[in-house]
């Protein structure tokens, strides 16, 4: 059984899917409009959200990139726009899933449990770890080194996007779509900023990185730092001290006898 949140403003579309949705088992949540839905989303955290995109209030695009922003909720949008922009724009702004009304609904219960399979089997790959760097993503917690690091939201969330492909290359568009959910650009200098203060807060800088690599014109890898270089031995394999020179060179009082001065010498 799953919490699920229906967002519709059509008191009749509604109810009829409180009514499927509750005969499938589901525990169902209502909001007619799109600030209502965001609270709920934020307060009661339910495991699926049915968004309506032509809600009274607020654009449905608007709330799916507002439920982004707070939660990773799976979200299928329900709605009678079926004219590909309105697909797309929905896509990417984060939806999982897109289904046009009229539908029948098993159709529409085939894809709760899909994207409820998909979110389980994310949540199990929970712990992300590269090096000594250590992020939780259910708790949002983050350790280098065996010590806490204090992240903001927005700092985890980019973090952890970055952790979950360790060694790749990732291009700030995609950041951008993913972690701001700005599909269309305009928060470069956010994303910037935010690296710089991730690279603070793990200890680094761009002219000295360690995790956070910037490769110009593509994008950000996160990788751990290369094991540092055994140190040369000062000493010769046996332990002793390297010889600098042939004891045959010595003066009696054990220094080095200086043998440009012989050879300067007359007979």
């Amino acid at each position: 059984m799953a919490h699920v949140l229906v967002v519709e403003d059509d008191p009749a579309i509604r109810s009829g899917l409180v009514r499927s949705l509750s005969e499938r088992g589901h525990a169902v949540a209502t909001a007619p409009n799109g600030l209502d839905g965001l609270r709920q989303v934020v307060d009661d955290r339910p495991d699926v959200v049915l968004l309506d995109l032509g809600l009274p209030d607020v654009d449905g695009h608007s709330v799916l990139s507002m439920i982004r922003a707070v939660r990773a909720v799976p979200v299928i949008v329900v709605t009678a726009r079926d004219d590909d922009p309105s697909v797309v724009r929905a896509l990417d702004a984060g939806a999982d899933d897109y289904v046009v009304k009229p539908f029948r609904a098993e159709q529409l219960e085939a894809r709760i449990r899909a994207v409820l399979r998909r979110a389980a089997t994310q949540d199990a790959a929970s712990t992300l770890t590269v090096g000594d760097l250590v992020v939780e993503l259910a708790p949002r917690t983050v350790t280098l080194e065996g010590r806490a690091v204090e992240l903001s939201r927005r700092e985890f969330d980019l973090l952890a996007h970055l952790a979950a492909r360790p060694g790749e290359v990732v291009n700030k568009r995609e950041l951008l779509a993913e972690v701001w959910h700005q599909v269309y650009g305009g928060a470069e200098r956010s994303l910037d900023v935010h690296l710089s203060w991730l690279r603070r807060k793990l200890g680094e800088s761009a002219a000295e990185p360690r995790y956070l690599h910037s490769v110009r014109g593509v994008g950000i890898r996160l990788a751990a730092p290369d094991p540092a270089p055994d140190n040369p031995s000062d000493t010769a394999p046996d332990g002793g001290s390297e010889a600098t020179g042939n004891t045959s060179d010595r003066g009696p009082d054990g220094g080095s006898e200086s043998t440009d001065r012989v050879h300067d010498e007359s007979p």
